[in-house]
């Protein structure tokens, strides 16, 4: 579920414009201009494969948790920016998927990972 959420999110910000993605609720892609909007949603993306892929075809399987915890710090980012533009309701999004992806994170890291 968590990359099935990433993976659209990402194909989104990198096929549509700040203006677009603004107008479909996404403010604060105007402010930051369409390079780093498009950055994010490469990052996203590539991050959603990083987590299905690896344990998929059973190679570099230490990719998995390591795009689980750059989606974290992803999401910190992202519920300051919300903070910072009042968009509380998003940070609730921001935080249920920092979860998420923190918990695919602890249970991939470490001698007794899942």
């Amino acid at each position: 579920m968590l990359a099935a959420v990433f993976l659209l999110a990402g194909a989104m910000k990198v096929s549509r414009s700040p203006q677009q993605l603004a107008a479909s609720g996404l403010g604060w892609a105007e402010n930051f201009g369409a390079g780093p909007v498009r950055l994010i949603g490469a990052a996203e993306v590539l991050a959603a494969l990083g987590l299905i892929l690896p344990p998929l075809v059973g190679v570099a399987q230490i990719l998995t948790p390591m795009a689980a915890t750059g989606l974290t710090l992803l999401m910190i980012g992202a519920a300051i920016t919300h903070g910072r533009r009042k968009e509380f309701q998003m940070i609730t999004v921001n935080v249920a998927l920092l979860a998420a992806a923190a918990a695919v994170a602890w249970g991939r890291f470490g001698p007794h990972a899942f």
